[in-house]
């Protein structure tokens, strides 16, 4: 009967009886969260459509799900862009700015542009995720670059009969947008948990995602699982990091770590009195979170994952994934060392100064050696993160302004780039060899063109996106005091610029092989991919001021 009472008290005192801690007029009752949703709404939206197309996938009919799907995510993702736009119509870029969600995010300039960016480039995206011309049909339906059935063993009979049966792997739709949902988060996320927590929203989709190529199967799931290993390693290193932060801050919070870093501990949290203040804990902890951020954005020494998975990888997720994560993983590391570690900038500024030379330096001189190219787009996606880097390095509204632009002009070009890989195609699939696209430009003079622009924007050739992005990271870092730095990334630059003409040679003045691969007439949904890839890069080289002036207005962080 004791242990009856005794089990009936506590359960009065948690349901809020009259002197319960939880009770409406106790100390420690739990407040209800204040959340934005207005704010919130590009983020909900999208994460909103992925539950959807979950259900989608469970009850809808086959024959109809990959209409659907396609339907269902053009939607969202429009509607989540013209939300951020409303917001940034309505002031919350600038005068509005404020931290919603009980401090977890941030709704401000840095914010919405990284958004819109993320949706602009993940629509395009959608559109070769649904591309079904390029391979021939199998027994008569159109097929996809995915596997038909995922779970399958490759090669066995499970997947032959699939492949028979016309199956469509078309789960990638709502794993691609539980991936933007966590991308959105991502660069808004002004606390390290919901930092952590979207890092693993977006990344979890990404590894199953990497595995689904219709073709060489097996190269592919290799890929997932390196890409899974190393990505649990960094999320491992990251998480530490967080912990150690937390120690030394006694908050999780980025304000509240910075006010700590510059005014030290004013109230010492009890639990954490021995640690509070140590800086052993804050230089540790910072460097491993930071070590978990250059991981997601491929640079040097935390790049070996980068050119295996790109290789290996569907290419219209390759092309996803190079031009949305660097998006979001960039605006992350942005505002972890702006707005957290401010104080700390004499410590990690000649660190990354270090990381952004060996990027720039590697990606440029291994690039010169590959065959592939994947791979060889995998190693200038290395070179251009030690370029923005550049930026990073600034400290400086500039700084930020710059690498907003470089990131937008970037995932085009990115985007667009694979989206023409997947055109290229011989008997085994696509052809990624580069001595098989010897004579293209003369094969098609058209797709051998538009990869020469893609090409000359990479390496930054005036007139094309490319340059106006070096050039604004460029001077925003040599106004802060890294001339030398820029120095050696317009060295890096002219390394690069070497392997993209050489590229551009290998087209148009090599005479085609009689086997050479033939470039498959994709539907408008690939077609659009491309062209809007290209407006963009020439609009940006040609007149970038306005967007120019779009990131400078975007450049300020809400503390």
């Amino acid at each position: 009967m004791t242990s009856v009472a005794a089990v009936h008290s506590l359960w009065t005192m948690a349901d809020g009886a009259a002197g319960s801690p939880l009770a409406p007029d106790g100390p420690g009752r739990i407040p209800a969260p204040h959340i934005e949703y207005a704010q919130l709404a590009p983020t909900l939206i999208v994460l909103g459509a992925a539950v959807l197309a979950v259900i989608v996938e469970a009850f809808w009919p086959r024959r109809g799900r990959y209409y659907a799907q396609v339907l269902l995510s053009v939607v969202a993702l429009a509607a989540a862009f013209a939300a951020v736009i409303g917001l940034a119509a309505g002031g919350f870029g600038s005068t509005k700015a404020q931290v919603a969600a009980m401090g977890a995010l941030a709704v401000d300039g840095p914010a919405l542009f990284l958004q819109g960016t993320i949706l602009l480039v993940s629509l395009i995206a959608v559109f070769t995720f649904a591309e079904r011309r390029l391979d021939p049909a199998a027994h008569g339906r159109p097929v996809d670059s995915f596997a038909a059935q995922g779970a399958a063993v490759p090669g066995g009979e499970a997947e032959k009969a699939a492949v028979k049966a016309g199956f469509t792997t078309t789960e990638v739709f709502p794993l691609a947008l539980f991936a933007i949902g966590g991308m959105l988060v991502f660069p808004a996320a002004n606390d390290l948990l919901t930092l952590f927590v979207a890092l693993e929203v977006f990344s979890l989709p990404l590894y199953i995602l990497c595995a689904l190529a219709r073709r060489q199967r097996l190269l592919s799931q290799e890929s997932a699982v390196k890409y899974f290993l190393l990505g649990a390693f960094s999320s491992a290193f990251l998480l530490f990091g967080v912990a150690l932060l937390y120690g030394y801050a006694g908050t999780v919070t980025y304000a509240g770590i910075a006010e700590v870093v510059s005014d030290g501990a004013k109230q010492i949290d009890p639990a954490l009195a021995d640690t509070m203040g140590n800086d052993a804990l804050l230089l540790i902890g910072g460097a491993l979170v930071v070590m978990g951020l250059l991981f997601k954005v491929g640079a040097v020494p935390f790049h070996m994952w980068t050119p295996d998975v790109y290789q290996g990888a569907p290419t219209p997720v390759t092309g996803f994934m190079a031009a949305a994560t660097k998006v979001a993983a960039f605006g992350a590391l942005l505002r972890l060392l702006y707005v957290a570690l401010p104080g700390l900038r004499w410590d990690w500024r000649p660190v990354m100064w270090g990381v952004a030379i060996l990027t720039m330096l590697a990606g440029a001189v291994i690039a010169l050696t590959q065959t592939d190219v994947k791979r060889l787009l995998a190693y200038s996606s290395i070179a251009h993160a030690g370029f923005i880097l550049a930026g990073v390095i600034a400290t400086s509204k500039d700084g930020i302004s710059s690498v907003l632009f470089y990131l937008l002009a970037y995932s085009f070009v990115t985007l667009g780039a694979f989206a023409v890989v997947t055109l290229v195609r011989d008997a085994g699939g696509e052809a990624t060899q580069l001595s098989k696209w010897a004579g293209l430009g003369r094969r098609s003079p058209l797709v051998a063109a538009v990869f020469a622009v893609f090409l000359l924007a990479f390496a930054g050739i005036p007139l094309t996106s490319g340059f106006a992005g070096k050039f604004a990271v460029f001077k925003a870092a040599a106004e802060s005091g890294a001339g030398w730095l820029v120095v050696i990334g317009v060295l890096s630059s002219a390394v690069a610029a070497f392997f993209y003409i050489r590229v551009i040679v290998l087209m148009f003045f090599n005479e085609p092989k009689a086997d050479g691969p033939t470039v498959a007439v994709p539907s408008p949904l690939t077609m659009t991919a491309i062209a809007v890839g290209v407006v963009v890069t020439l609009v940006l080289g040609v007149a970038p001021q306005y967007f120019l002036d779009l990131a400078g207005q975007a450049g300020v962080f809400v503390r």
